[in-house]
């Protein structure tokens, strides 16, 4: 595979196309240039070396190359040309070398089995693709055998043989019974890496005749049965009865019982065998042993140990797993199976041979005419691999001379080269195990210089910063870069200047004057260029007036002071923190221009308040501490904080040390618990002060470690309980010498961004910590366990570089290592990265719907292998849509939807499914990149369900003894209709119910007329549809039939009559006159005969009557919630109790709690409400009135 060498630092940046070569161009990633720059092919995207096929499926054979001009596309077919336009199953996309065979619009697979190679050809060169293996995949059925019954004694070993149909690619084998469940295995009974099933010993649970070996073809997805095997075991005490039955009392018989074994191993055979496997292959040794008890198994490596981290045990440590085996794995590998018997052994000698592998693949090379270079070619294996060399497809040794070139083995040397040297080389390493190919073009150009930097470009940078001055370039031969400064300037040259390769040109420490106009000229034999570019120096920000440490009372006020001196083209913004965080959103905090002002201070206002200043260039900040104590109830000693130190010293300079010393302030009634020692770099970070160290508060010297390239100065500040002081005067500065880094940058990552990138970000050093001039980066990277030499690059100071080239998501070890004008930094350490993610490359296989009820089913799926994944697994989508409704026979467009299911999950429930539906589903891989291909879609079905509700009910057209019912079908049939159920009752004014009538409908009726009624009834109707499931929810309706004419008018009649008027009347005034003369003589004293028979009786309503006598009886809450009984007017004794109204549908209520009796009638109340209780005196034995008989019809 082809790598490139990047570096991209901006738009500017430049890309290395090549290493090992004597010189070298640097082609910058300028979209326009790289258009315009002639460039041999490059292969960027093939098929696999060995691609299996699915016969089922087109045939799509990858072939991708880029170049300029475009190139063009050819193929050969087991080493002859391929002729597509011969043949109309074939078709080549455009632009593009990639074949696509139709198979499914009749073409047969079989038929274009072969060996395929892709040539890439443009006027510069030709690049080939490697020879693709087309074969498709088979998955044939088992060939029919005749299967005898196994009869096994208790304890023997026994060995089901599988031996599966041989497809392409091999199966999956595993064992299940009649049931479709997994057979369980352990270390008595498990499966060997033929398919084989192995029993160490045998037990009567054994018993059964559906072992059944299944054979699964992924790539065709398909499972293959093998016959089902029959087992009985035979125990002793079985065999006993047996043997008993046929003997006579004189024989002597008697079966030995359940015989203990020492282990026998039952694979491999004999006491030693070979295996050999390949580098970075995974090995598998096995071994499976017979005995009584069950014997264990353990593994050692003769004379060394077992690999840790790379060794795993698996089948109950059946088998021994050693992942990525190198040449150091090879030996004798020794299992011993063991029980309280005795043991055996077996030696396994282990031997790794090796495919080729890359130690240094040729890297593309870019020269300019006249100049020299190479190509190596270096590959190791075992046995070590042969080295060849092709130029643009064609053996060297027989492709067209060239004076320039001269072949050493695995190397070619190019001397003085020409731009007809252009070409493509392939380097080919092979030995029995397998191949390596590899392209590497060789381009001649020959161009003026060009600079890549916008012209007038203008830098802004603040007094006493490094200034950096871009002049991006590119050349064949490389150009010479000159910087002067002005119009008619001299060539800068001396120590104030940093030139770097990249034509960056670097002022250290920019002052007043280095501003102006800088003017950059490239130059080579073909031409020169030149650019001007602007520098402005600002000032820098800084704060004259900082806010100072305040001691105020609760409930005052106080105010922090913030005032700056900035450039005056710069526009700063002035923010407020507390203890580094916004103020809070109170309106007592006032931020004014220059202030901070806090009403009505509070105990929570106690902090640190920071004023940050901003501008475009610089950022600087100050801090004051706010202390907020309670008000003194007398005149107390004033604590303060103390005054700052002052007279600082330095004494004792050396490289990386220095003393400091210095006289405490008054320490104002609280002593100094410590001091804090700071530091500004006037170097990197003028104006900015950061933590040194700190000392205990009875020491007024202290020895400080300093690092190179630092220009010092120190300022010391007091502590003692009630605060810090302000900081002391800084001392004098003191600027240490440079030295090579201390340290590495930290946070090393490896992502890639692309496919065939990999993006390696570091966080850079700070200022201080580069420890000298010209700070910049060695990147280095190799692929994990595939290369052993590093690929390095060494940058600018930034914090990003792109490798590009890079395979599909595969593990590089990576390092970044800093240096700088004097020196590297130690050795860093590696840390693994991953090239980019791509969409994977497979979808799910298996896909199995199990369908649990009508609105929930369970997919199933077999997880696709992790190297089609091409990325991290993140889950699995399931997308799922309806169909149709199988009730219904109309499709309309619903939504997908979407579940996802995390991690390497192979299941998962679908909810929220409708009845009675034809449902499609498909399962997709997800990774960081996005989704893989779907799976084939998987059709499905729900059953049917319970209906919703009718979706109305409408009583019309009533008479005196009918009702026509009107409805309609139900919103959701879930599934067929099978009829309609119809109960209804009849409802009296006391709200009981009559007896319950039901009918049924057929499912095809959408009205009903039910004659035979009462008159003037009011009847209560329930109605509901069933399905084959049962019966769905019912609506609900009420209607009252027609009132008798006749009779109301009857009843009118007597009630306005004039003889029934004039009784009353005549009843009302006795009434009246009896009561007057009672009145009178009670007033006198006398009696009277009701007065005696209240003296000889208590008052009626303090005693209770008997209910046997008509009397009033004792007072009963729970009789008064009792529900009338059916057929029932008026109570016991006689009265009437006044109801509610008829007409409350609560009183008919949906929510009564009651059941139906045998006889089909209501038992219960219809509504919630209590009876009112009866009413007193003479009303309550009065009978009906001739108006309330009327109105219980209405």
């Amino acid at each position: 595979m082809m790598k490139k060498m990047s570096i991209p630092t901006s738009k500017t940046s430049l890309v290395l196309f090549l290493c090992q070569i004597i010189s070298a161009l640097d082609v910058p990633l300028d979209s326009k240039l790289l258009e315009e720059l002639s460039q041999p092919p490059t292969i960027t995207q093939q098929s696999p070396k060995d691609y299996i096929v699915d016969p089922r499926e087109n045939i799509v054979i990858q072939c991708e190359a880029k170049g300029k001009p475009p190139p063009s596309f050819s193929w050969t077919r087991n080493g002859t040309h391929f002729d597509i336009d011969k043949d109309a199953q074939v078709t080549m996309k455009p632009n593009s070398g990639t074949l696509v065979i139709n198979i499914m619009n009749g073409g047969k697979a079989e038929a274009y089995e072969g060996v395929y190679q892709c040539t890439a050809r443009n006027e510069r060169g030709a690049a080939i693709s490697n020879n693709i293996v087309i074969r498709p995949s088979r998955s044939p059925l088992w060939t029919k055998e005749k299967l005898e019954p196994n009869h096994v004694r208790e304890g023997d070993s026994l060995v089901l043989h599988c031996r599966p149909p041989v497809g392409l690619p091999p199966p999956i084998i595993f064992w299940m019974d009649n049931a479709f469940q997994r057979l369980p295995q352990s270390e008595r009974v498990s499966q060997g890496l033929n398919g084989d099933l192995y029993f160490s010993n045998v037990q009567p649970e054994d018993t059964r005749e559906d072992y059944i070996c299944y054979a699964r073809f992924n790539h065709t997805q398909t499972i293959q049965q093998k016959q089902p095997i029959s087992v009985k075991v035979f125990s002793m005490d079985s065999l006993n009865d047996t043997i008993a039955a046929n003997l006579s009392d004189t024989d002597i018989y008697g079966a030995k019982p359940v015989t203990e074994r020492q282990p026998v191993l039952l694979t491999p055979t004999g006491s030693t065998s070979t295996k050999v496997e390949l580098r970075g292959n995974v090995l598998l040794l096995e071994c499976i042993a017979a005995g009584l008890p069950t014997p264990v198994i353990r593994w050692i490596k003769e004379g060394g140990e077992l690999p840790a981290n790379r060794t795993f045990f698996e089948n109950f440590k059946k088998t021994l797993k050693i992942i990525d085996v190198s040449e150091a794995d090879s030996g004798n590998y020794k299992c011993i199976a063991r029980n309280t018997l005795g043991s055996a052994h077996h030696v396994i000698s282990v031997t790794v041979k090796a495919a080729p592998y890359w130690i240094t693949a040729p890297r593309n090379l870019v020269l300019s005419p006249g100049e020299d270079g190479t190509l190596i070619c270096r590959a190791n294996g075992n046995p070590k691999p042969s080295i060849s060399w092709l130029a643009n497809g064609v053996p060297i040794a027989i492709a067209p001379e060239d004076p320039s070139r001269k072949v050493d083995g695995d190397t070619i040397i190019f001397s003085h080269v020409q731009e007809r040297s252009s070409a493509v080389y392939q380097c080919n390493a092979s030995n029995e195990y397998g191949y390596l190919l590899s392209n590497a073009f060789v381009n001649v150009l020959a161009e003026p210089p060009r600079i890549l930097t916008p012209a007038n470009k203008l830098y802004q940078v603040i007094a006493d910063s490094p200034a950096l001055l871009d002049c991006a370039y590119f050349g064949s031969p490389k150009p010479e870069i000159e910087w002067f400064k002005g119009v008619k300037g001299s060539i800068l040259r001396g120590n104030e200047y940093i030139f770097h390769d990249n034509g960056t040109l670097e002022i250290p420490v920019a002052q007043k004057n280095s501003a102006g106009t800088y003017t950059c000229v490239a130059r080579n034999e073909l031409g020169k260029i030149q650019n001007e570019v602007q520098l402005e120096i600002k000032d820098p920000t800084m704060i004259i007036k900082q806010p100072e440490y305040k001691v105020i009372q609760r409930y005052g006020q106080v105010s922090f002071e913030c005032i700056i001196k900035h450039d005056s083209t710069l526009l700063p913004t002035i923010t407020w923190l507390k203890d580094n965080d916004e103020l809070p959103d109170d309106d007592r905090f006032l931020v004014g221009k220059d202030n901070l002002t806090i009403m009505n201070v509070t105990d929570k206002d106690d902090g640190t308040y920071t004023c940050i200043v901003n501008t475009t260039l610089d950022s600087v900040s100050a801090s004051a501490v706010l202390t907020v104590v309670a008000a003194p109830p007398t005149p107390a000693i004033i604590y303060a904080r103390p005054n700052p130190p002052f007279d600082l010293e330095l004494t004792g300079q050396l490289e990386r040390s220095i003393d400091l010393s210095w006289i405490p302030g008054d320490e104002n009634n609280s002593p100094i618990t410590n001091f804090v020692i700071e530091y500004e770099d006037a170097l990197h970070e003028p104006g900015v002060w950061h933590y040194q160290t700190e000392v205990p508060g009875t020491q007024t010297t202290v020895h400080l470690k300093l690092s190179p390239y630092v220009n010092y100065s120190f300022r010391v500040i007091a502590v003692n309980k009630i605060g810090r002081s302000q900081p002391s005067e800084p001392s004098e500065q003191y600027l240490t010498k440079s030295a090579s880094p201390d340290e590495n940058p930290a946070n090393v990552q490896g992502i890639g961004s692309e496919p065939d990138n990999l993006v390696i970000t570091w966080e850079p050093l700070k200022g201080f910590q580069s420890n000298g001039p010209g700070l910049q980066y060695k990147v280095s990277w190799r692929q994990k366990d595939v290369d052993d030499e590093w690929t390095s690059v060494i940058v600018a100071n930034v914090s990003k570089y792109i490798v590009s080239g890079t395979p599909t998501f595969v593990p590089y070890e990576i390092k970044v290592q800093a240096l700088n004008d004097l020196g590297y930094a130690p050795e860093p350490s590696e840390v693994i990265g991953h090239s980019g993610e791509d969409l994977p490359m497979v979808a799910p296989g298996n896909v199995q719907v199990h369908v649990i009820n009508s609105t929930l089913a369970k997919v199933h799926w077999d997880p696709v292998p992790l190297k089609t994944v091409r990325g991290h697994l993140q889950g699995y989508k399931v997308y799922y849509w309806k169909v149709q409704s199988l009730s219904r026979r109309s499709r309309r467009h619903v939504e997908q939807k979407i579940l996802t299911f995390r991690g390497n999950k192979t299941f998962g429930m679908l909810p929220g499914l409708e009845p009675y539906s034809s449902y499609k589903l498909n399962v997709r891989v997800v990774n960081g990149k996005g989704e893989g291909p779907a799976s084939p879609d998987k059709v499905f079905r729900t059953p049917e369900g319970v209906p919703s509700s009718p979706s109305f009910l409408k009583i019309t057209n009533p008479t005196l003894d009918s009702l026509t019912l009107e409805w309609g079908s139900p919103t959701h049939p879930n599934g067929v209709l099978t009829s309609y159920t119809l109960k209804f009752q009849p409802i009296n004014n006391t709200h009981e119910l009559g007896p319950l009538v039901e009918i049924r409908i057929p499912a095809n009726e959408s009205s009903l007329i039910l004659k035979n009624l009462n008159y003037s009834t009011r009847y209560k109707f329930y109605f509901n549809a069933q399905t084959s499931v049962g019966s769905g929810s019912q609506i609900t309706e009420e209607a009252v039939t027609i009132m008798d004419e006749a009779m109301a008018s009857r009843q009118v009649d007597i009630a306005t009559q004039g003889w029934f008027i004039g009784l009353m009347c005549a009843v009302a005034l006795l009434i009246l006159i009896l009561l007057i003369v009672c009145f009178i003589r009670r007033n006198k004293g006398g009696k009277y005969p009701v007065k005696e028979k209240e003296d000889a009786h208590a008052d009626p309503e303090i005693q209770p009557m008997k209910e046997d006598d008509g009397t009033f009886g004792e007072y009963s809450d729970a009789e008064d919630h009792k529900p009338l009984k059916k057929g029932s007017r008026t109570p016991s004794d006689r009265t009437v109790k006044k109801e509610d109204s008829d007409d409350s549908l609560v009183d008919y209520g949906e929510g009564v709690n009651g059941q139906f009796n045998e006889d089909g009638s209501f038992i219960g109340q219809y509504s919630g409400k209590k009876e009112k209780e009866p009413a007193e005196g003479n009303e309550s034995s009065e009978a009906p009135s001739p108006v309330n008989a009327m109105n219980s019809f209405v």
